[in-house]
């Protein structure tokens, strides 16, 4: 689990990185650097938890 919560943290500083860096330099790959980064996460996010929810759903009754 600290493994995840470290990776959320590296995401929102990346993030918040390329947001910064756009509106410092007004380049646009940073901005899309953020979006795609974001995205990413997401996805990963959702994957995360619907495999939590299968471990939860997929508990064999002994």
């Amino acid at each position: 689990m600290w493994l995840l919560r470290l990776l959320g943290v590296l995401v929102l500083l990346a993030v918040g990185g390329g947001v910064v860096a756009y509106l410092l330099t007004r380049n646009a790959k940073y901005l899309r650097f953020a979006w795609r980064a974001f995205r990413y996460a997401v996805i990963v996010a959702l994957l995360v938890f619907a495999l939590l929810i299968l471990e939860r759903v997929a508990v064999i009754p002994i």
